[in-house]
């Protein structure tokens, strides 16, 4: 069994409740991959911590408290992925899983300083806003998932979920990455799958991988 950690559940509530909304004990379970069960029971603890508003069958929000502790591991975790990134040239479908490992041992202060190394940078490679020391987070601009996205809309690919490294390496195989313009092509309703124009390629894209892929749309329609 993972061996999840409080912080890791409050970030990914966190994360979670940025790209889906309304946050249910599945959808962590899913995501985390562990089974449903355990999230219960973590979240049972979590809300006798302070850290979380939880009743069964509702959805989960982080508390006030709860929000601070996700915003500062986010903090670490995004800074670490931008170092692997950039500095050490890391592909970024590994990256992740090591700024997992190095958000957990390091310091605030030390974190501090790596932000200054990196010019202070608003978001990871990603395409997740990084939040500054004081735990306000970069403005931008609305997105929306791909999922939702219609036939013809256009856009640029603002970010791409990190939980699952097979997404990241499917991403770029095909060519998807951030900052990319983007065209969809076609739209099948009963599957929600998705054909996409992605520079001279045409790419078609599950449901389930189009709804971890977050657009900024184009505003010239």
């Amino acid at each position: 069994m993972k061996n999840i950690s409080k912080e890791d559940y409050l970030s990914a509530i966190y994360k979670l409740r940025d790209d889906a909304g309304e946050i249910k004990p599945n959808l962590i379970a899913e995501n985390l991959e562990i089974s449903p069960a355990a999230v219960t029971d973590m979240l049972k603890k979590l809300s006798a911590d302070g850290l979380v508003q939880y009743r069964k069958y509702k959805g989960i929000k982080l508390t006030a408290k709860g929000e601070r502790f996700a915003v500062n591991m986010i903090r670490k975790h995004r800074l670490w992925e931008t170092f692997l990134y950039e500095v050490l040239k890391m592909p970024w479908e590994k990256i992740h899983d090591e700024a997992e490992k190095l958000e957990h041992s390091s310091s605030d202060s030390l974190v501090d300083k790596l932000d200054e190394f990196l010019n202070y940078p608003k978001f990871d490679p990603h395409g997740y806003p990084i939040p500054d020391k004081n735990g306000l987070i970069p403005k931008h601009k609305p997105v929306i998932a791909l999922s939702e996205m219609i036939k013809n809309d256009k856009g640029v690919i603002a970010r791409i979920s990190d939980f699952k490294s097979e997404l990241l390496v499917y991403a770029a195989k095909k060519g998807i990455s951030i900052g990319q313009k983007i065209t969809v092509k076609d739209k099948l309703e009963f599957d929600g799958s998705v054909t996409i124009i992605v520079g001279i390629n045409e790419v078609s894209l599950s449901r389930k991988i189009a709804s971890s892929i977050f657009i900024i749309l184009d505003e010239q329609k």
